[in-house]
């Protein structure tokens, strides 16, 4: 059944935005697997609620935060999977995204801790300085304006419409990642993901003189 799923998501990805394609999904299903080996869980959902989590990003859906989580019920749904396991799928995928760190769950599951953490590994590091950049040139942001200063107080709708140069993003989210990981095996394997991205960003302000 899984792989069932991994047909339905490569198929609604086909023509995603290369930060949040089918290889984003790879990668962050990799990791939670990875996680869930040392922190255990319900490996069922930790699979389904990775490989479901951006079926239908809301950033690429006008903002709404409620496509994502329907796509993902009717997937499993047509798929035959128990109601209990949709509802903690769905649950996740409510709740995982940043949404500029503001929003606290009601309640917290290991699942969604090592999915969250899953997904915020592949937002930070090589990949993540990939990623952010990637997405930045599609929506056509500048890279960098020492005139737009970061800002660190924004409200979650700010965060949504944000049009900040590519690097106030690595203030405003990457860099905080790392003290928001949930498990400790999100934080050991952040660490030097996070050392990574502040050496690039100390390189690119010297070169930008």
């Amino acid at each position: 059944m899984i792989e069932e799923v991994i047909v339905h998501v490569k198929e609604a990805l086909r023509d995603a935005e290369a930060g949040h394609d089918w290889f984003h999904i790879e990668r962050v299903w990799r990791n939670a697997l990875c996680i869930h080996e040392r922190e255990g869980g319900n490996k069922l959902v930790i699979e389904l609620a990775a490989l479901l989590h951006d079926i239908a990003d809301s950033k690429f859906h006008g903002g709404d935060d409620k496509i994502g989580p329907r796509k993902a019920r009717e997937v499993m749904e047509r798929l035959g999977f128990e109601a209990s396991i949709i509802d903690e799928v769905v649950f996740i995928i409510e709740n995982i995204s940043f949404k500029g760190g503001r929003d606290i769950p009601q309640r917290r599951t290991l699942e969604l801790d090592i999915v969250q953490d899953a997904d915020r590994l592949d937002a930070i590091g090589a990949i993540g300085i990939a990623r952010a950049f990637n997405y930045g040139g599609y929506k056509g942001r500048a890279l960098y304006d020492p005139a737009i200063p970061p800002n660190m107080n924004m409200t979650k709708e700010e965060y949504k419409k944000s049009t900040a140069p590519t690097l106030n993003h690595f203030y405003e989210k990457l860099f905080l990642l790392k003290d928001l990981m949930n498990t400790a095996t999100g934080r050991t394997l952040a660490n030097e993901r996070h050392q990574f991205m502040q050496q690039f960003v100390e390189q690119f302000l010297r070169e930008s003189g």
